[in-house]
């Protein structure tokens, strides 16, 4: 495995990214916006994954949001359109998406990671899109409690079993999960092909894998059921990262240590070096802001600071925050200006690391670029 660990852990990240306020979030000049009515109007949401994922259950959770909060109150339709690690829904968004605001776009890590790679699938451009707001998750890794671990302490036991992961693909967000895996020299074999985290999950479910990883979403929803009744282990959390880069532990899991604890654990040290350092690149862009809504290319400004006051209604409504938290994790959710700001951070990365990535793919899952 091209894995390289160093023994100094440095780099200042985007943890303004988690740590932004809402009232930052905001800040959005509405004075000469002319709010546009969509009265009578049906808004298609093009989310590029199967129903019943983490991306799918955040949509979801929008949707009548959107509708009671935006002018006129429109009904919002979710199109699942999964297919190509998500590039079929988003090529399909950047090609075929009204200018008038009836198309919006679900965008998360596994349709940011084909645009950072440079991935031949990928015909859209974040640049020529808007976001109007920006999700921070988390995720947990799991396994199968017939593997015998109970927790983390319990780590090395894994290192002489055959363990199973569902993915999407390389390329997808359990890139995220692969090179973590390496990193922390837990051996697993790939089972690639799956068409979301649904798939992965209920493959897991199904005694097919045995270990995998949720977003918070879903994990809450749907893991925690099989972990209460035994048959499901959290080992950790991906954790966040506070203004220094540092990690911290999820706030939504504060009882899982943070994937720098656990590597701490595993090497006696912590994390640095080439590999890990692309890795927190490519993580910083996939969760905290990991969940966008997007307005596509040439949408007029009057379009866009109505959706921007639509999210910013929906969040400062004191119910929100319980049902939120519940749903969707205790973290904080940015709008307006500074969502879009949040977008262009999550969908840059710097040539060392990516082509760091795209080497470590070649060399591990034959991925050409």
């Amino acid at each position: 495995m091209m894995t390289r660990k160093g023994t100094l852990f440095t780099g200042k990240m985007a943890k303004t990214i988690l740590a932004s306020t809402l009232a930052l979030g905001m800040l959005v000049n509405v004075a000469t916006a002319k709010e546009v009515s969509f009265k009578g109007k049906t808004i298609e949401w093009i989310v590029p994954y199967k129903a019943g994922g983490g991306t799918d259950k955040w949509s979801r959770f929008y949707a009548p949001l959107i509708s009671k909060n935006l002018p006129g109150q429109p009904t919002v339709v979710i199109k699942n359109m999964p297919g190509g690690g998500s590039t079929k829904g988003a090529n399909f968004f950047a090609k075929r998406a009204s200018k008038d605001g009836l198309t919006i776009f679900a965008s998360s890590a596994s349709t940011q990671i084909p645009f950072l790679l440079g991935d031949k699938r990928v015909r859209y451009d974040y640049k020529n899109w808007k976001a109007v707001i920006s999700s921070p998750t988390g995720g947990v890794v799991y396994v199968s409690s017939k593997l015998g671990v109970n927790s983390i302490d319990d780590l090395d036991k894994l290192s002489s079993q055959e363990l199973k992961f569902g993915s999407q693909g390389a390329t997808s967000m359990d890139l995220i999960a692969l090179l973590a895996f390496d990193l922390l020299d837990i051996k697993t074999q790939p089972v690639f092909g799956m068409k979301g985290k649904k798939s992965t999950r209920l493959a897991f479910l199904r005694g097919e894998t045995n270990i995998d990883f949720q977003t918070t979403s879903s994990y809450i929803k749907n893991v925690l059921p099989a972990q209460k009744d035994g048959r499901a282990v959290p080992l950790f959390a991906w954790g966040t990262l506070d203004d220094n880069g540092d990690f911290q532990r999820d706030p939504t899991f504060p009882n899982l240590p943070h994937f720098g604890e656990v590597y701490e654990k595993v090497h006696g040290k912590k994390p640095s070096g080439d590999a890990f350092n692309a890795w927190k690149t490519f993580f910083t862009a996939s969760f905290p802001s990991q969940k966008m809504i997007m307005l596509p290319k040439d949408v007029s400004n009057d379009v866009v600071e109505t959706y921007q006051n639509a999210m910013k209604k929906i969040v400062s409504d004191p119910e929100f925050k319980a049902m939120s938290e519940q749903q969707l994790g205790i973290y904080p959710q940015t709008v307006g200006e500074k969502a879009d700001k949040l977008k262009s951070t999550a969908t840059n990365v710097n040539d060392e690391d990516r082509k760091w990535i795209q080497n470590w793919l070649t060399t591990n899952y034959n991925v050409r670029f």
